[in-house]
């Protein structure tokens, strides 16, 4: 294999992974908005919620896009592979994501009798949240691969695993949630989430420990990556990291720091997905085809990555811009609409 065969798919798969972390991380929050929307049912309340978000949930979406697309063109044998194993849980997220789109759109214009718009925010932000981390514990357990092709059934994702790894994200995008809300509201709205935030903060660590121990436990694979010597070592930074930004994101919420709490929830989310990297690594549909098995062909890459490349900056620079210009505390009565 030589260089660029080797590179190009390295280069992709770094591309797509931060693609689907930034997804992650700013669609979290905003889905953990819609995830709270049940227990906050005061109508002013609730615009405020709505309108910390209304500037940026769309273009946060544009990751989603982007690492869906890129795996797309740079590796097609994993898209062929992945989609049909995870078809249903994909499409009934996408479904979700639709409803509490239109959500924004419509809850203003058809206020007083909105009601319909709040389910269709909450529940869609539900049913996306639980997909993707059903569509995320289907694909760690493993896809059945046979000749380069899909072998398993329509509903291997419905397994306790997958089902387990939904509902934490509902946990980990409400706590993303609850700390935005600290960070960007004020009053009894910004109390309240101080207070949820520590309950779902102690509710995910629980939550990790149970998937640190559950995930070796059930496939060697990850096992023999984790507490092997010498990995055992030279990865021991990613647990004792998580638990810091667990203790600061405690810290931030009991000593009434604003900022602290959310990019503590932050980096814990980062850290968790690193921890999934190095765990499947260099396998893009485990535990079977590597990076290099399912990668298109150079030229392909090649074309698609200058794109990228160029179209990268400018997405970073808008979303850069937007967070920029809309900072600050958003109080009742204000808002983008």
């Amino acid at each position: 294999m030589d260089a660029i065969a080797f590179w190009l798919p390295v280069v992709w798969a770094a591309i797509i992974g931060i693609a689907v972390a930034l997804y992650v991380i700013l669609d979290g929050f905003d889905l953990g908005l819609g995830i709270l929307f049940p227990f906050t049912p005061e109508e002013e309340r609730r615009d405020v919620m709505m309108n910390s978000v209304a500037p940026f949930w769309d273009g946060n979406e544009t990751w989603l896009v982007l690492g869906g697309g890129g795996l797309l063109v740079a590796f097609p044998l994993a898209y062929a592979v992945i989609m049909p194993a995870l078809y249903l849980p994909i499409i009934i997220m996408l479904l979700g994501l639709i409803f509490r789109g239109v959500a924004f759109e419509f809850r203003w214009t058809a206020k007083p009798s909105h009601q319909f718009w709040d389910n269709a925010f909450a529940y869609g932000s539900i049913v996306a949240t639980f997909m993707q981390g059903v569509v995320l514990g289907g694909y760690v357990q493993g896809i059945n691969v046979q000749n380069n092709q899909f072998a398993g059934g329509t509903f291997d994702w419905l397994a306790p695993f997958p089902l387990f790894t939904g509902l934490s994200l509902l946990v980990g995008y409400a706590l993303l949630g609850t700390t935005w809300l600290v960070m960007k509201t004020e009053g009894e709205l910004a109390v309240n989430a101080r207070r949820w935030a520590q309950y779902l903060l102690l509710a995910v660590l629980v939550i990790m420990a149970i998937i640190s121990l559950w995930t070796p436990l059930a496939f060697e694979r990850i096992a023999d990556r984790w507490f092997t010597w010498p990995n055992i070592l030279y990865l021991s930074p990613v647990p004792l990291l998580t638990a810091l930004a667990a203790f600061t994101c405690w810290w931030g919420l009991t000593t009434g720091r604003e900022v602290v709490p959310f990019m503590a929830a932050v980096s814990l989310f980062l850290l968790g997905f690193i921890g999934l990297g190095i765990s499947t690594v260099p396998y893009l549909v485990p535990p079977t085809l590597t990076f290099w098995d399912t990668a298109a062909v150079p030229s392909s890459q090649i074309f698609m990555l200058v794109g990228t490349l160029i179209m990268l900056p400018m997405i970073l620079g808008y979303t850069v811009f937007v967070y920029w210009t809309f900072r600050g505390k958003v109080r009742e009565g204000e808002g983008y609409h």
